[in-house]
């Protein structure tokens, strides 16, 4: 069985969008802090380690930007109310709840990625995939936090018996709006810059034919 491996500029690229996370996470930069939660820009570079690298590029990425979440808990790197608050209430849960859904995230845009390229051109493909990385880890991160922690006093407060989904979609509203956007518009175009850089995955240009032959046929 052959193992994929990557090329020195691909490594190359996964260790910028490393050093990308890492500076956004202990700057000002990665985070809009608004109430409780905070508009994440981190969702960005995990995207784009999706769409260069694939599934695997995407969960490194991915697990990079919810280790750095999880130490803000502690105050390393800035410190997420919530995170000290969900810390404190069980640190196991927390790191959880702050790591798998950003590890989640950056596997399934890899995947996003791949199955869009076999439709569209690559600007919509990163697109949508910069849309997702910014859905996916709301979702994620929601359903992880009501789920580990919806039998809190702490949520319970934020949910004030409010229906549960109606409670996540008010909760986190503005900053999921915000951070969709910019994701979306940020990552299609770097994305249709690096594919004019011939930075796009070997696998991609199977996936580029294979969209030619379709459109010709």
């Amino acid at each position: 069985m052959k193992t994929k491996k990557f090329t020195t500029t691909q490594l190359t690229m996964l260790g910028l969008m490393a050093g990308v996370l890492l500076l956004m996470a202990y700057t000002p930069l990665g985070y809009l802090n608004i109430g409780p939660l905070a508009i994440s820009f981190n969702v960005i570079p995990v995207a784009i380690c999706a769409v260069v690298l694939g599934p695997v590029g995407g969960a490194v990425a991915g697990a990079i930007f919810g280790l750095t979440s999880f130490l803000q808990c502690i105050g390393v790197g800035g410190t997420s109310a919530m995170g000290a608050m969900l810390f404190s209430i069980n640190p196991v849960l927390a790191f959880i709840q702050r790591f798998v859904p950003r590890l989640l995230d950056g596997i399934c845009l890899g995947f996003i990625y791949r199955g869009m390229r076999k439709k569209t051109n690559v600007y919509v493909s990163c697109a949508v995939t910069g849309f997702f990385s910014a859905f996916l880890n709301t979702l994620f991160f929601m359903t992880a936090l009501v789920g580990m922690f919806g039998n809190t006093e702490y949520v319970q407060g934020l949910i004030g018996g409010r229906n549960v989904i109606l409670f996540c979609c008010a909760f986190v509203g503005i900053n999921a709006v915000c951070e969709m956007l910019s994701s979306t518009i940020i990552t299609g175009a770097v994305g249709a810059a690096l594919s004019k850089a011939h930075l796009i995955p070997a696998s991609q240009m199977v996936a580029d034919k294979d969209v030619k032959v379709n459109a010709a046929s």
